[in-house]
Parts: structure tokens; sequence; C-alpha cells
């Protein structure tokens, strides 16, 4: 088993990490940036130590320095969690040639699988079906014209490095195709450091279904079933869920034996993520591979009873995988809501600020992974999550009225969240009957305004009022290597009488 992990991330994924290596009984060192010293993972993990100022190519984008600072901690890996360098393949190979575990995939498949038109190519091979578009990609205008035609129109302009929706169109028409090539191309470069584009076939209203996979040093590859994650916001998922209510049992062999022969034709080890396009006809096609743990892994992981981060810790430490597909079947249903600071009234922009007062749901089947807390200052820098709110039950009617009930429990005050939007698209019928796809919002959400109760917020003002400590202080700043934030520095003046 690994001796000591240093965690390359922030917010409620690190502090997920940092409870999975205290279960098995592992050691942790958390980074932070100069803007999260008091962040919670600071405050959760054995040891802490500085990186660099908020920006994050000073810090968590900051190889050298993450290096550095596990070799100074004396850790033997390091775990990206997602985002930042997750899915970098040099931070990978930088950490295979300092002699240090990297936690999830070899820095060549990474490498492989990040890039979409390789990887199309690679699929094409092992027989696994693709949407149809560009192997290759165009180096001048007439190349992606001349495509287009051929793919047939509507079409879909996707970053080959890219991810997260990031320089992503869609063109009706073959007079705004140049326009947008020239604007996805300098998104891609300014987000990826690339600006290799090309096309695809645009699908009408598909369903994105993706698969969880778990691969060992030896060969072993098995698929933990499937997350339904339709529900997106600028191609960014917002609610996940598992089991589809999309698949049938014909269909969900099929494409889980798809999801192995995948994994397996681009020698994965690990847990990673096969991704699909679910079109109205029933038929799928091969999207992407997330060489990492995802946001949504933890509706696996309530449904089937593994710990995916665990299995990753383990399968990183030498471990044969010690489950087979015999081992596993899906129970009950669950669902993932993402908590995030923007305000939906107004464009979605970020709510940076600090939270005056929280009061998490709690009850049985609910679980929040988060990574904030009643006076923690969200900050500007940062993709805006701040947590992962789940339920289970034994059937999706059950598990959709427990998640109401959770969401109208959730308050945070303070900042905006998108607490209000989830419980609306979680209540609305079509959601309610399972009729869900990607461009969903799109269709029932646009121009969204709540309906909130202005007095309920108000008394739940005045209670968060009168439960904020007077005379709070600022926690210290963080300088030495041991210092970092404890609990007691967050609760302000306080005495023992």
């Amino acid at each position: 088993m690994l001796k000591k992990i240093l965690v390359a991330n922030r917010g409620e994924i690190s502090v997920r990490v940092i409870k999975a290596c205290r279960d098995l009984g592992i050691p942790t060192v958390a980074v932070y940036s100069e803007a999260d010293r008091a962040a919670l993972h600071v405050q959760q993990a054995d040891e802490a130590v500085c990186i660099g100022p908020a920006s994050p190519l000073e810090s968590y984008l900051n190889i050298d320095n993450i290096i550095s600072s596990a070799k100074e901690r004396d850790c033997d890996a390091i775990h990206p969690g997602y985002g930042f360098l997750a899915e970098n393949p040099e931070f990978a190979k930088r950490c295979e040639k300092e002699g240090i575990v990297f936690i999830g995939p070899r820095g060549e498949t990474i490498q492989l699988l990040g890039n979409k038109i390789e990887s199309r190519i690679l699929m094409k091979k092992a027989a696994v079906p693709i949407i149809p578009g560009m192997e290759a990609t165009s180096e001048d205008m007439p190349g992606f014209k001349k495509a287009a035609r051929e793919i047939g129109y509507p079409v879909l302009i996707k970053a080959s490095l890219g991810g997260g929706g990031k320089a992503m169109k869609v063109i009706e028409d073959e007079k705004d195709l140049e326009s947008a090539i020239e604007s996805s191309k300098r998104e891609a470069l300014s987000a990826f450091a690339d600006d290799t584009l090309y096309l695809e076939k645009f699908l009408d209203r598909p369903r994105h279904i993706e698969f969880q996979i778990l691969a060992d040093n030896y060969g072993n590859t098995i698929h933990l079933f499937e997350r339904e994650c339709s529900i997106q916001r600028r191609h960014q998922k917002i609610i996940e869920e598992t089991p589809s209510t999309a698949l049938n049992r014909e269909l969900r062999k099929k494409m889980g034996e798809d999801a192995v022969r995948v994994a397996e034709a681009a020698g994965y080890s690990n847990a990673g993520t096969v991704e699909f396009l679910l079109d109205q006809k029933g038929n799928y096609y091969f999207l992407e591979v997330n060489t990492r743990v995802q946001v949504e892994h933890p509706v696996t992981e309530l449904t089937t009873g593994v710990d995916l981060v665990k299995a990753q810790i383990r399968i990183a430490s030498g471990e044969k995988l010690w489950i087979g597909p015999e081992d596993l079947r899906q129970q009950g249903h669950a669902i993932e809501c993402r908590i995030y600071a923007e305000d939906p009234e107004n464009g979605f922009l970020p709510s940076a600020g600090k939270i005056l007062f929280m009061r998490e749901p709690f009850g049985p089947g609910i679980r929040n992974d988060s990574g904030i807390y009643s006076g923690f200052t969200v900050p500007v820098y940062y993709d805006p999550i701040l947590s992962k709110l789940l339920v289970w039950a034994g059937d999706r009617n059950e598990a959709i009225k427990r998640m109401e009930i959770a969401l109208s429990d959730y308050i945070v005050l303070g900042i905006k969240t998108n607490i209000a939007f989830l419980r609306d698209i979680i209540v609305h019928p079509e959601f309610v009957s399972g009729e869900t796809y990607t461009s969903f919002l799109d269709d029932h959400f646009s121009g969204y305004r709540t309906d909130s109760d202005r007095r309920k917020f108000l008394s739940q003002a005045l209670v968060a009022a009168s439960l904020i400590p007077t005379g709070t202080v600022a926690p210290k700043a963080v300088g030495k290597k041991e210092e970092f934030i404890t609990p007691w520095q967050t609760l302000g003046s306080w005495r023992v009488g």
C-alpha cells in the first residue's frame, strides 16, 4: 500500500480523497494557493503546503511546485482529483520520471485518449461505433467546408484536445462555418494551448450515457454500469443519476461490453469513464474517455457499494482487481446535483464571497460531498462548484422525492447558488417521467426565473444571523510548512466557561 499521498487539487474532491486515504490509514498532504489558506481540504489533511499565488497557473497548475512539494514531504504518490492537472499527460509522465506514483492511468494513455481525433481512430479499429465525423483535422477552411458537406449539417465543432464544452459550437449552415471555426480556434488555443479542431455530426436531442470502468495493471478490466448525464448547461453536466431510464438490460450489457473494449484497446489502467451519446432510435456512439475520477462518481458508489477513490489507490498500489462482473449489481437509484456558486437569474454568473451561514441536508439516503463551511470565503479564481448533493433510494420516484426535500433543506446564505434551480429541474414533469436529453434545459428552462418564497428566505436569514458568532477574527496566515488552519480558528472568539 502507498505510504503517503499528496492531493493535487482543492475543494470537495480534495476532501473526498483525503477521507478515502484516512479510511485506508494513509497520511495526506494538501496543497493550497494563497487564496485557499483557510479551505476545508487544508484543515482536514495531515499536512498542508502553500504552492503559490491565487492564479491557477502559479499554483494548482504549477507542476514544478507540486512535484517539489511531494518530494519535500516524502510522498510516494499524487492523487490529481479531477480538473487542473488530472488529465495532463505531461504531469503524469513527470510523476513517473520522478519516481512518484500517479494515481491514474499512464501518461501515454492519457495523451492518446486526450486527443479526440486519435481516440476516434482507435475506437473505429476496435469496432466501437463512433459519431460520423472527421478522422483528421483540416489545415484550411475549404477542407472544413468539404468535410461539413460530407457529414451533413448541422455539424458540431470540437477541439481535439478539449473538454467541458469549451470551443464547442453547433453550425446549422455553411455561411456560419468560417466565423465559427475562427472563434473556436481562438477559444481552444486559450483554453488548451492547442487550436486543433475537427467536425462531428450534430445529434438532435441525444442522451449522454457514460460507463464507469476499473482496470488494474495486469490486464483485468470491468465496468460498474452506467450513469445518465443528460441534464447539462452549456455542455456541462449538473445532474447525474443511475440507472438510466433509457437503457434496458440488453442495451446496458452491449454498451458495457463496448466500454470495456474501449479500455482494453487503449491499454487502460485505474479508474476512468467511457462516454457515449445515445440517439432517439437507440443507436449509441463513442464520445470520449475521461481519464480520471469523475465529478459524478458517487452515484455509482451508492448503487454498487464500491468506493471508487479507494479502488484508485489500491490499483495504483499494485493490487489486482479484487472484484469481477459477477460480484456487481445495481441496487436502488441514486441522483447527484452539483451545487455551484452562481446566479441562475443573472446568466449563471459566478457568485464569489463569504458564506454567512450554511445548513446541510441530512437523513437516511442523503450524502453531501462538500468543500465549504459557514464563514468560508468562496474565491473568484476557480470553478464555482461548492459541493455535490446525493441521494439514494429504493427506486427512482423515491429518489426524486428525497432529492427535492434535500434541496429544500439545503441553505447557503451570503452568496448566490443554483440550489433552487436544481430543485425546479428535479420536479419538472419531463424529468420525473425520465424524458431527459442534452438540450433539456434549453427547451424547458430558457430565461429561468425562480419562484422563491421571500418570507421563507428572510426567516432563514434571521436564523442565520442569530447563529453567526460576533467578533470573529481572521484565520492566521499560513507561513511555515507545519502550520495550517484548524477548525478552532474558524469559530471566531470563544472561551471555556
